[in-house]
């Protein structure tokens, strides 16, 4: 079985490369062939943590799309697009710096994916507001969210996966994986000056049009505005505290969803519309792809192997770990990876010549999370923009958003290396 769980990925794989195809039906044919001929059961599909699709995951996108929807009816995001654009003075580069340093920050506090979610529609608003192509603009802040999202136990879902194997804290993360997010971030808005110059051109006469302004009157309904911006920070503060409160991110934004729904007195219709289905559909085939690839011992062969090249050496095991794992995170997601390798790391670090060696954790962490900005395919957050950018009108290919993501992935890479080798 392992041969045809493989050969099912790589051909899907290969239909969402070429961009022909929708890629929800792709995920979804591909899950439907591993349930048909029995390479997944009922069981792996739908009640397996390990192979099945990660319902945590769904469910958040899904509340925090509900809370996306209420919030656009205020116009809290025109409030930011014209705020952001003349902060800016209209020049699309500092507006692409400005979304993205946001972006980058507020995954660091929150999630990537709801990072993206939320900066996604004000992007959209400023582009068409200052005449560029939101395409790039999307992209770049996807990157940033999950460069951003390294930095903390709670940026980044795999790195709340690898904090309740290894028992780190939040301030391990930060001490270990801030100083190092930093000069990546710096390193990125200066190599975005070069990756996107043929997309910094302003149509000069809107941009203008923007600087006389007022932000505040796009504000359309204040009550319901502050209504949702105490839901979102009760849903947010939430989220920070996870390790305390015991809650699942999924049960947090269904709640918080639930609650905003009740007090916005809104009809259905109108938050409902802005719930990316596409994208929960096909990351639910996406979970099965890979999870075929977990049940049936794929991924087992590939980290057996890692961990036997690196033999007694701790740079060498380092290294492996953190390009290996770039290298595979860009083919699946990073979440069913990380859960993968957890148990793998955790046996290296906890006997043997690598017993203590946490520098082995930061190297699986940083190898998945910037790994995952290779391809379209590698982060959620990735996935939840091509969402949204199909949806506004703006598709982006796969390998548009992968010939800018592998060259980001590539340069932070190169400079989380030194810095592993040179403080573990």
């Amino acid at each position: 079985m392992i041969w045809v769980a493989v050969a099912v990925f790589v051909v899907a794989y290969g239909l969402i490369a070429t961009d022909k195809v929708s890629r929800v039906v792709i995920a979804l044919a591909g899950a439907a062939v591993l349930l048909a001929i029995g390479v997944l059961g009922a069981e792996d599909a739908f009640f397996s943590q390990e192979t099945g699709i990660d319902w945590n995951v769904i469910f958040l996108l899904f509340g925090m799309m509900v809370i996306v929807g209420v919030l656009r009816q205020t116009g809290v995001f025109e409030f930011v697009a014209i705020w952001a654009v003349k902060r800016a003075k209209g020049r699309p580069f500092r507006v692409m710096t400005l979304l993205c340093l946001m972006t980058a920050i507020a995954s660091a506090g929150l999630d990537n994916v709801t990072t993206v979610l939320l900066v996604a529609p004000v992007t959209l608003l400023v582009c068409d507001r200052i005449g560029v192509r939101p395409a790039p603009y999307l992209i770049a802040e996807a990157l940033a969210s999950n460069i951003g999202g390294t930095a903390t136990l709670v940026g980044d879902p795999p790195n709340l996966i690898v904090a309740s194997r290894s028992g780190l804290t939040f301030n391990d993360f930060l001490i270990n994986l801030g100083p190092i997010v930093v000069v990546m971030l710096i390193a990125f808005v200066g190599l975005s000056r070069f990756l996107f110059r043929h997309d910094f051109t302003a149509h000069p006469e809107q941009a203008a049009d923007v600087m006389e302004l007022d932000e505040r009157e796009a504000i359309r309904d204040p009550q319901l505005l502050i209504r949702s911006l105490v839901v979102l920070a009760l849903v947010l503060s939430a989220f920070s505290l996870h390790t305390v409160l015991h809650l699942e991110p999924s049960v947090v934004a269904l709640l918080g969803a639930g609650v905003l729904v009740l007090i916005s007195r809104l009809s259905p219709q109108t938050y409902l519309e802005e719930i990316e289905w596409e994208t929960l559909l096909f990351f639910a085939g996406l979970f099965l792809l890979v999870g075929s690839l977990v049940k049936t011992g794929a991924i087992d062969h590939l980290t057996s192997a890692l961990v036997y090249a690196t033999g007694d050496s701790l740079p060498r095991a380092m290294m492996l770990l953190l390009w290996g794992s770039a290298v595979l995170s860009a083919v699946v997601d990073n979440i069913p990876y990380v859960a993968t390798m957890a148990p793998v790391v955790d046996q290296l670090v906890s006997n043997g010549p690598f017993a203590g060696q946490d520098g082995l954790w930061w190297a699986l962490l940083l190898g998945a999370d910037l790994g995952g900005n290779a391809t379209a395919i590698g982060a959620s957050a990735n996935v939840v923009v091509m969402g949204v950018a199909k949806r506004s009108g703006n598709p982006i290919s796969f390998w548009e958003f992968t010939r800018y993501g592998a060259v980001v992935a590539g340069v932070t890479l190169v400079i989380a290396t030194p810095y592993l080798l040179l403080r573990y």
